[in-house]
């Protein structure tokens, strides 16, 4: 399989402050995600999540060690590569609330990523072609986002994301701030987005019930570092780690 993102020996350390010792937020991470193919990355508050996802999206660079996209390092990258990369790995944040301008109509919030990338093709069928896959009706691009519940609002926000037809969909927990009775209904969105246009996909989450209803595999954070990794079936049928184990003992279970 073809490694879409690969994080080779990555370490992220920040300067101390105010005379306290420097942080390490990230100590020796390796993976790959490959394309096609979804990976979870699970773990509490603290446990590195957010550094990360900001190294896997080019917002930040390690300390030390690399980050490729598709063989090629992200520290340095030239002008083609950074387009190519903004336009092929979009994210779909976790609060739609706050992610989607609420000046903007949805026409132009769908469209913001066409713009700015500079896709060509008639933009108007594009955003309604997304609105549909989300199940959104095409006469919504009028209307503004507090018009809507949190769940509308996220399959904007997923709409927004696809727009530029990339292949990489990153979710930072992406259904945490809907209510229960939702976050059903947008795990299948994505579950069926990703079967349908061949996504590969990587949630965050801290939540490893919801990583278990889309991710073939999954990796788990503690401290910085890796405690546990492999195919998700694998790691929710028989986890070797203790901590593992206690977030599988977290996840809210429907009596009955």
């Amino acid at each position: 399989m073809t490694a879409v993102l690969t994080l080779d020996s990555v370490t992220r350390t920040y300067p101390a402050r105010a005379g306290g010792p420097a942080t390490r937020a990230l100590d020796d991470v390796s993976f790959a995600v490959h394309e096609g193919r979804s990976v979870g990355i699970v773990g509490e508050s603290g446990a590195g999540k957010s550094t990360l996802l900001r190294l896997l999206l080019a917002l930040d660079h390690p300390t030390s060690g690399q980050v490729t996209y598709r063989g090629r390092p992200l520290a340095g990258a030239d002008r083609a590569l950074r387009r190519q990369f903004r336009r092929d790995v979009q994210i779909v944040f976790q609060d739609p609330r706050s992610s989607l301008d609420p000046r903007m109509r949805v026409g132009k919030i769908v469209a913001e990523p066409l713009r700015s990338l500079g896709v060509p093709g008639d933009r108007g069928a594009r955003v309604a072609q997304v609105l549909e896959w989300v199940g959104l009706e095409p006469d919504v691009v009028g209307r503004y986002p507090a018009q809507f519940s949190g769940g509308q609002r996220q399959r904007i926000a997923i709409a927004r994301a696809l727009a530029p037809a990339p292949s990489v969909l990153v979710a930072d927990e992406p259904v945490s701030a809907l209510d229960v009775s939702v976050r059903g209904q947008v795990i299948e969105l994505l579950r069926g987005l990703r079967a349908t246009l061949g996504l590969t996909v990587v949630m965050v989450s801290h939540d490893l019930g919801v990583v278990a209803q889309v991710c073939d595999e999954t990796l788990v954070l503690r401290d910085g570092r890796v405690v546990e990794a492999g195919p998700t079936a694998q790691l929710l049928a028989a986890p070797t780690d203790d901590y593992t184990r206690r977030l599988l003992a977290a996840v809210p279970r429907l009596p009955g």
